[in-house]
């Protein structure tokens, strides 16, 4: 079975640790989300990327769910010493070792989804981990605080506000001129399914279908999504505050309705949330919370048994 899943950060790794482990005879292509990645000291940062490369490789900070485990962070300590900003993005001395990698490999000339494949190499995450793009398309954050209307990176929204300052409008700035990475396109033509894990459905999985010819790719597969809210609350993060921004309710059903019949097959919800339902899409209710690797699994494997 060849299984394609797009995926953000924490959660969308999580469920691919799961998915991995329901089906270990399957080639699982996983297309990261890079509309988070930010520069910062000259490094290339790649969150979402590092995170499922982290987990899937077993170097992730468990209790974070982001960063390497047994990190320090000397660097980041001397950069405040000298006055450095920014200082609310703490990069690990370990962490930095990767974007140093990246970074140099970047101004060599190769693209993101060669270093990708390379840093890989050494984690190897029992799946072939894809960024959506090759093409620099960066998600950006319009606000109106104490400093007036203003874009602000994502991160900056994200890590510094926590999204407590309200967001006018997110923006996928340089998506129409992306073009998906090489082997993103193929790998979902070669597809038996897509899975659409628990990520935020706006900044994570809604911006990997920004890039063009993704969608349309995904809307021709079988195509089975997790839903991310149980009972009205993100299941982990900020992803209300991302659906307030574009005017969508947080619950099971909204987010349904945002993908989509054109997308979606398929959609799982969590047992507090049985009644959603939206024509054309088959919807089953079981226990959603990833409490534990089984429990995870068994998400993963009654996603897959969707699909069937």
């Amino acid at each position: 079975m060849r299984i394609v899943s797009l995926a953000g950060g924490i959660g969308g790794a999580r469920f691919l640790r799961g998915l991995r482990s329901a089906a270990p005879d399957a080639e699982i292509t996983v297309i990261g989300n890079t509309g988070d990645d930010i520069t910062l000291f000259g490094l290339r940062v790649c969150p979402d990327l590092d995170t499922v490369m982290y987990t899937l490789g077993g170097g992730i900070n468990e209790e974070q769910g982001w960063g390497r485990t047994g990190e320090s962070h000397v660097v980041k300590d001397e950069l405040a010493a000298y006055g450095m900003e920014p200082q609310w993005f703490g990069l690990g001395d370990k962490d930095i070792a990767t974007h140093i990698v990246r970074t140099q490999m970047l101004n060599a000339g190769y693209p993101l989804s060669a270093i990708t494949e390379a840093l890989c190499a050494r984690w190897q995450p029992g799946v072939r981990l894809i960024p959506m793009t090759d093409d620099r398309a960066e998600t950006h954050v319009v606000i109106n605080d104490e400093q007036g209307r203003r874009a602000v990176h994502f991160q900056e929204w994200w890590v510094r506000l926590r999204a407590s300052v309200p967001a006018e409008q997110i923006v996928l700035v340089g998506a129409d001129d992306a073009k998906p990475a090489p082997g993103v396109i193929e790998a979902l033509d070669e597809a038996d399914v897509v899975i659409l894990p628990p990520s935020n459905p706006v900044v994570s999985i809604g911006t990997i279908l920004q890039i063009p010819g993704i969608r349309e790719a995904v809307e021709k597969k079988t195509v089975v999504g997790v839903s991310p809210i149980i009972g009205g609350a993100p299941v982990r993060g900020m992803a209300d505050a991302c659906l307030t921004a574009i005017g969508v309710e947080t619950s099971a059903q909204a987010v349904l309705e945002l993908y989509g019949s054109r997308l979606l097959d398929g959609w799982l919800v969590a047992e507090e949330d049985e009644g959603v339902a939206l024509e054309g899409v088959r919807v089953v209710a079981r226990p959603l919370l990833m409490t534990d690797p089984q429990a995870t699994a068994d998400i993963a494997r009654a996603a897959l048994e969707l699909a069937r």
